[in-house]
């Protein structure tokens, strides 16, 4: 009885037993499945991320290599007058005062025998050592009593040659002023050329007092009736103020006074300068009295 009792509970056991371990080893298979599957969905969720933020990170480096090639390029306007006068200009010393480099346009540059309309500056009078700013600056290096620690305002200087021959005769402090934005960077540009120390003033100040300066420099400035007529009588207003006037001109048509001068000195211009004004081959300087 005991072994026929016992026997179909174990012919039981033995014959659940092999569907309980294939159950268990299905689920075990199941559950490993399950996991590498989530494990490789993790990877690939990551892997998308990671790609993802290495595009983003690319374009980000694109757009920031991008802003610095911007900023580097950039130029302000003075920088890119400062660069054009450079690269469509010579430097010269052959006029009346060799001592004083400039940069100028000469026959050696594209623009001397390029049309007006194909010129890269509007009206480069700057560009030019007229005959006027030469006499001045040549009086002004051997006469330097006239400026020598005073305070010299050089009225549109153009290439400041006449500001830059007073800084060197031992004025205390010397102004270019000038309202063509062009003309102040290459006064700056012929101020550093020399290794000298100016200050540009850009603005007009045909109606200023100028109280802060002793000595006006005015050179070639006589080139139209209108501007004649306003430079007398302002001209004439400072020098009842206790400065010293001065002024450079070849004999304009429109140089015709209407104050008091004295004849200070006469230049026999250099050749170059006669060709680049036709019927000048003398440059005076005068003193308003």
């Amino acid at each position: 009885m005991i072994s026929i009792t016992v026997f179909p509970l174990c012919e039981n056991f033995v014959s659940k037993r092999p569907t309980t371990l294939f159950s268990l080893v299905l689920l075990r298979v199941h559950i490993i499945f399950n996991c590498y599957t989530l494990l490789y969905f993790i990877k690939s969720i990551l892997s998308c991320i990671l790609i993802k933020f290495i595009k983003m990170n690319v374009r980000l480096q694109f757009i920031v290599n991008s802003m610095k090639t911007i900023f580097k390029n950039y130029c302000t306007p003075s920088e890119l007058y400062a660069k054009k006068i450079k690269d469509l200009t010579v430097i010269s010393t052959n006029h009346l005062t060799p001592e004083i480099k400039l940069y100028l346009i000469t026959e050696q540059c594209k623009l001397w025998h390029s049309p007006a309309d194909q010129c890269e500056f509007d009206d480069p009078f700057w560009a030019f050592y007229w005959p006027g700013g030469q006499a001045i600056s040549r009086f002004i290096l051997d006469n330097r009593q006239y400026v020598n620690n005073k305070k010299v305002l050089d009225v549109g200087s153009g290439s400041a040659a006449c500001a830059l021959a007073s800084a060197i005769a031992g004025a205390s402090q010397v102004t270019a002023n000038d309202i063509d934005p062009v003309a102040c960077v290459a006064a700056k540009l012929n101020a550093q050329l020399n290794n000298i120390c100016i200050d540009v003033l850009p603005k007009n100040i045909l109606s200023d007092d100028c109280s802060q300066w002793d000595v006006i420099i005015v050179g070639d400035m006589f080139y139209s009736k209108d501007i004649a007529e306003l430079l007398w009588k302002w001209l004439n207003t400072l020098h009842n103020h206790g400065k010293i006037v001065l002024i450079g001109d070849p004999g304009r048509h429109c140089f015709k006074p209407e104050c008091q001068l004295t004849k200070l000195a006469e230049y026999k211009l250099t050749e170059n300068c006669c060709l680049e004004n036709r019927g000048f081959s003398t440059s005076s300087v005068w003193k308003l009295n």
